[in-house]
């Protein structure tokens, strides 16, 4: 089968589409002929080893032979291990792996995928996991949102911003969104009820309005993130792709934060990506009913992953971009 492999460290033209061995399924995962695949920043602190962080599961001097990126993915079951219980060959499903999507086929365990919605194509599918399942688990899970409650989304226009926006909606609360005049538009249709335009207000002067606070940037102190907080305040910290370390990178802000929620008058917490099967099928009921919608802003071919990755770096895509392999 054709992947995308890299054997050092740096920008997308380290990337080589080649031929190679089909995984092995082990006896609870399914080997899924993908369909679509998606880009996210995940994707291309792996590529460049950014923060330096990223060496000590990928490879410290190059990165492990045999490593494939790609996280997100949707498509169709072509064999199922034999603990497998909830899936069969034929099936239209959508899911994660850490690393693997971006190849003609892979094997996923079990309780990462779910049946792919029918009304919903693979190439929005294949957009959802990673991005969704940070925005979820961040709302609902850390930052612990009720409805009614006040919650401002700074980088509302991103993959994981326009999946919080429908989110926070479909949870209850009033919503703002943080991102520039240009997509302004975008995240009202998604249900922002307020657009903060960064480039003409300064989000942090909004003294004491907001329950809940979403960082997804990354370009914000810690003390200018929690003025706008109310007394009690949560602020969710996602681990942000403006994070500047070249050791930590986003994790700094993170660590930052952990220490400081003892001593704030808020609490602060982050949010790490926990795939699990039972989120993955709420989001599928969500996309079902056309409560959440996967932005797309640009599609590339399978051919065109490096193009991709240089696109999402440059950090100013809307929503998600996605990659489709042909039937």
């Amino acid at each position: 089968m054709k992947a995308w492999t890299w054997a050092r460290y740096g920008p997308p033209e380290v990337l080589t589409l080649q031929d190679v061995a089909e995984p092995a399924v082990g006896p609870d995962e399914v080997l899924v002929r993908v369909r679509a695949a998606s880009v996210n920043p995940y994707d291309w602190r792996h590529l460049r080893a950014d923060p330096h962080l990223v060496r000590m599961s990928a490879g410290l001097r190059r990165p492990r032979a045999g490593l494939i990126l790609g996280a997100d993915l949707a498509g169709v079951v072509e064999r199922a291990g034999a603990d497998v219980t909830g899936f069969r060959p034929g099936d239209e499903v959508f899911g994660e792996v850490a690393l693997g999507a971006f190849a003609e086929a892979v094997a996923v365990p079990q309780d990462r995928l779910a049946v792919k919605p029918a009304g919903v194509p693979f190439e929005r599918a294949g957009a959802v996991s990673m991005a969704a399942h940070t925005a979820l688990q961040g709302l609902r899970d850390e930052g612990r949102l009720q409805p009614g409650q006040r919650v401002l989304i700074n980088g509302a226009s991103g993959g994981i911003g326009t999946f919080a926006v429908q989110i926070a909606k479909a949870l209850g609360a009033e919503v703002t969104a943080v991102c520039s005049a240009r997509n302004a538009e975008l995240v009202r249709s998604l249900g922002a009820d307020d657009v903060v335009d960064y480039t003409r207000e300064d989000f942090t002067d909004r003294r004491g309005r907001y329950d809940l606070l979403m960082d997804i940037v990354g370009n914000r102190s810690l003390r200018g993130l929690r003025r706008p907080l109310a007394p009690g305040g949560t602020l969710v910290l996602v681990g942000g792709i403006a994070a500047r370390g070249r050791l930590l990178g986003p994790m700094g802000q993170v660590l930052r934060g952990a220490l400081a929620t003892r001593f704030a008058g808020h609490r602060i917490t982050t949010v790490r990506w926990k795939p699990n099967a039972g989120d993955l099928r709420y989001l599928a009921g969500l996309m079902e009913t056309g409560t959440i919608t996967p932005v797309i802003d640009r599609t590339y071919p399978f051919a065109d992953v490096p193009e991709a990755l240089r696109y999402v770096e440059r950090k100013h895509a809307r929503g998600k971009v996605a990659i489709t392999l042909m039937a």
